[in-house]
């Protein structure tokens, strides 16, 4: 068995005045005497042989700097990652004057922060050197004592192209290879992207372009003070168990310059609990800890579907000037592995406040190429659509960056657990001293930032590197392997895990996933198997075999990457693309593609169940085949999805108990093919509005299994539910009356769990109906209480493939047009299978979309996310059904 309970408080900074924008000029006086000069603002840009010389803000990079001056087009824009390579290639300058006020400067120290500078860069002041930066995700504090003049002050930042360091980074690394050097072909990016700490994904990636970015991408600031300074603060709980009470740690970490002595006072208002200590600083860099016991009982922070998000006010007050606010929570968290009856191997599954919690999500990549463009609103509808699907919980994969503290804040506010990975995938990585040791500091810096938020669950050391290894996918010799392998272990379990387990005893710690978790620990931290799905998590793509076949899937633990490829609308691409692009075999449609064969994939899948579209017109063909791998997609994920969901409680053959489903993707970098669920821009794809049914509290999910219809009714709940199978319907394709309808038993849905409802031999049951086929009929179903309530959303199994229907005809779709409250009326002559409502660039979702329409009749509700009206809606509403694109 292995059992351990994390437990948890947390805040976070609600305003950081030193943050705000402001002119170079503006001097603030926070807490400690310390006064800070923002340094954002308006920078000079310029190449290295000064051909390009232009304003820029800071924070920013040089490609938003170029598209926003109007030096270059939209980079997104056709081929532009191409066209626009030259800017990667190259080497820039910022450059900004500011001036010190006489009281500030005559203070005792003072100290230059970067925030982030992405990546490689020399900086200087008045001339003179004062460090350099070789990691996108580090803070650095440079001390400028004594360099700071009494009029401008010329702050100078020297960008080294990221692709030509890490090509001589790798070039240096002599000994032996650190594979991968390039990624594969369709990509079209650039190597050696693992020599450098920056955004991985930022040299390519099969489902996103190559801009290896440069520029200074978080604020910049001058500190000075007298005495000392306050770094960070972090938190850490303790629950005393035998008395059932918390208490809150509280860790400050000074910067001092003169030895003093203070007082830190505590409180949180709403707990009645508050406490003063005396503070004592030396020189140097230090950290103080000072425990708040709390006088009452505290309502607990729950995942959403499971609870509140009780978020209390703490003040942290240095020298008793005023303070600062944050908020607190309260939630622990286990990540259970321990042996389960029948099966070989251990359970992997979160107990959130010692309730098993199913995880229910998706993978989070980052949300744009150009992070100074990522917008609180672009993060807020991300999040908001994740918890309008039900979601309960994210990946923050490890290729892209650790995101900003609002994206944390924004959920702990909506219950979205957070599965955060350290920032390398896919690769294998130097060990060199200067590499570990700026890890090191990346990682110490990112666990004091982020560890006080409840969201985060989980730390996770990379993404797929332990298999990597495992499965040999770099053809490293056997002899060889072993280096590797202690490479492995020296930065991932020698320093990464050392310093998380140092820095946070709030959450577990994984090494990588998918991992064996524990057994990998016990084979040396490289499994012989790490998607043995007697352990741990998996990983699981498979797009030639048939994803209706569900009996292929991994009865996995729990499923933390699967999913399928499908393409935005045309209303995404339209805005990079010309009208000769919109055919699925022209250039546009193969560079978009970064994933070797993806657009044959989706449609050879496609082509198993569906009819291909075939218009004669190129642009309605194109949006019929964007619509049919959109589909293809979202039956495929649904499929694999229940599947996991209604595993929860069984074990077959050993295999089995799933607590958790994280499908990839959530959301896309750029507008092109992907595993998303969100376009790039926030428009749902249909497999989103799939989630929101799947994922549902109760589900009712149907299977055929050696030639018997099951239905699995699955809940969420931590209590039992008593309900029956309602309306099991066998509807005919040519027909809105049902043919026959069966009613279950009252049943007792087990808490938490999975419970077999109804069986029924399907031979047996078309006989039993008449006038039903396979290919002529649909089965309906849904979960009511016993007084009749739709307590699950309505569900439907195909007893054959739809291009293989009969019966199934043109459903004449039309509508009434949208009336007030945007309630749009359908009505068809026929029942009409995969019902699509898209109203291009209105920005908003439907209620329901992509459904099974079996009445005459059916209303739907479009929420707008700006200012809109009914004529507008209307003016851009298409209607499109299966039976319509053939």
């Amino acid at each position: 068995m292995n059992r351990v309970v994390w437990s948890f408080a947390c805040f976070y900074l609600l305003e950081v005045p030193f943050l705000d924008s402001a002119l170079a000029s503006e001097v603030k006086r926070p807490s400690l005497g310390v006064d800070i000069i923002s340094l954002n603002g308006k920078w000079q840009l310029m190449n290295s042989n000064s051909s390009v010389s232009l304003s820029a803000e800071v924070p920013g990079c040089v490609h938003t700097t170029l598209q926003r001056q109007g030096f270059i087009s939209d980079p997104y824009y056709r081929f532009n990652d191409l066209a626009y390579r030259w800017i990667s290639l190259d080497n820039w300058t910022y450059t900004t004057l500011f001036s010190v006020p006489t009281h500030v400067r005559g203070k005792g120290k003072a100290v230059l922060v970067f925030e982030g500078v992405d990546t490689v860069s020399t900086i200087s002041l008045n001339g003179v050197t004062i460090g350099k930066t070789d990691n996108m995700f580090r803070r650095y504090d440079f001390e400028v004592t004594g360099l700071l003049k009494d009029e401008e002050n010329v702050l100078q930042v020297w960008v080294m192209s990221a692709v030509t360091y890490a090509s001589q980074r790798s070039h240096a690394h002599t000994e032996y290879r650190v594979p991968p050097d390039c990624p594969p072909p369709v990509q079209k990016g650039e190597c050696h992207v693992n020599f450098i700490r920056k955004a991985q994904s930022s040299f390519s990636w099969d489902w996103g372009p190559s801009f290896p970015t440069l520029g200074i991408w978080k604020g910049v600031r001058l500190e000075v003070f007298n005495t000392s300074r306050v770094l960070s603060y972090t938190t850490s709980p303790k629950y005393d168990s035998e008395h059932s009470s918390w208490n809150v740690e509280v860790e400050l970490f000074f910067d001092v310059f003169v030895a003093s002595k203070g007082l830190v006072h505590l409180s949180i208002p709403l707990l009645q609990s508050e406490a003063e200590f005396q503070l004592s600083l030396t020189p140097g860099q230090s950290k103080k800890s000072f425990v708040l016991q709390l006088n009452q009982s505290v309502s607990l922070w729950w995942p959403f579907g499971h609870g509140e998000q009780f978020l209390y006010y703490l003040t942290i007050d240095v020298n008793l000037e005023g303070g600062e606010t944050f908020n607190v929570a309260f939630r622990t968290v286990e990540l259970v592995q321990e042996p389960i009856p029948s099966s070989p191997g251990l359970s992997f599954y979160f107990r959130i406040n010692g309730k098993p919690i199913f995880l229910k999500g998706s993978n989070w990549i980052p949300v744009h190429a150009f992070q100074d463009q990522v917008t609180t609103d672009m993060i807020t509808i991300l999040l908001r659509s994740a918890q309008k699907a039900n979601m309960n919980a994210l990946r923050v994969w490890g290729g892209g960056v650790y995101e900003q503290d609002i994206f944390y804040s924004l959920c702990d506010m909506y219950g979205i657990m957070i599965w955060q990975d350290f920032m390398f995938a896919c690769a294998l990585y130097p060990t060199e001293k200067d590499f570990i040791q700026t890890v090191r500091e990346e990682v110490t810096q990112q666990v004091r930032r982020l560890k006080s938020h409840p969201s985060v669950v989980i730390w996770s050391g990379n993404n797929e590197n332990e298999a990597a290894i495992a499965t040999d996918w770099f053809n490293i010799s056997v002899a060889a392997r072993p280096l590797y392998v202690k490479d492995y272990v020296n930065l991932y379990v020698e320093n990464i895990r050392d310093i998380v387990l140092q820095e946070d005893s709030t959450r577990p710690f994984l090494v990588s996933s998918p991992t064996n978790g524990v057994e990998s620990e016990k084979e040396g931290w490289v499994a012989k198997d790490p998607y043995d799905p007697h352990y741990g998590d998996t990983h699981y793509y498979s797009y030639y075999k048939d994803c209706w076949d569900w009996t292929a899937f991994p009865r996995t633990r729990f499923a933390s990457e699967y999913g399928f490829q499908s393409w935005p609308s045309l209303s995404t691409l339209s805005k990079v693309s010309v009208s000769s692009d919109w055919d699925f075999s022209s250039n546009f449609s193969a560079h978009r593609q970064h994933h070797e064969d993806g657009n044959q994939q989706m449609l050879k899948q496609a082509e198993l169940h569906y009819i291909l579209p075939n218009s004669t017109d190129p642009v309605q063909k194109y949006r019929d085949t964007i619509y049919i791998t959109q589909v293809m997609q979202a039956q495929c994920v649904k499929i694999q999805t229940e599947f996991y969901r209604h595993s929860r409680s069984d074990i077959i053959e050993g295999k089995g108990h799933t607590m958790g489903t994280l499908y990839w993707q959530l959301n896309d970098i750029w507008q092109g093919p992907s595993w998303s669920s969100v376009e790039f821009g926030g428009k749902w794809k249909m497999l989103h509005y799939w989630a929101t049914d799947f994922y549902a509290p109760i589900l009712s999910a149907g299977v055929e299994d050696k030639g018997d219809l099951l239905i699995y009714g699955v809940s969420d709940s931590h209590s039992e539910n008593t309900t029956r199978l309602s309306g099991v319907r066998l509807h005919s394709w040519s027909s809105f009356n049902a043919v026959c309808s069966l009613e279950s038993n009252v049943t007792k849905i087990k808490a938490g769990g999975s419970t077999l409802v109804f069986q029924h031999s399907i031979s047996a049951l078309l006989t039993q109906c008449g006038n039903c086929t396979r290919r002529s009929c649909i089965v309906a179903f849904h979960l009511s209480s016993p007084e009749g309530q739709l307590i699950s959303p309505h569900n439907h199994i195909f007893l054959s493939s739809p291009r293989y229907a009969e019966g199934l005809q043109k459903p004449n779709i039309t509508d009434t047009g949208i009336v007030q409250n945007f309630f749009v009326t359908l009505h068809c002559s026929f029942p009409a299978v995969y019902v699509w409502l898209d109203v291009d660039n209105i920005p908003g979702h439907f209620d329901v979309n992509g459904f099974l329409m079996l009445s005459k009749k059916s209303t739907v509700l479009f929420g707008a996310w700006r200012p809109t009206t009914a004529e507008e809606i209307t003016a851009n509403l298409h209607i499109t059904s299966l039976r319509d694109v053939y």
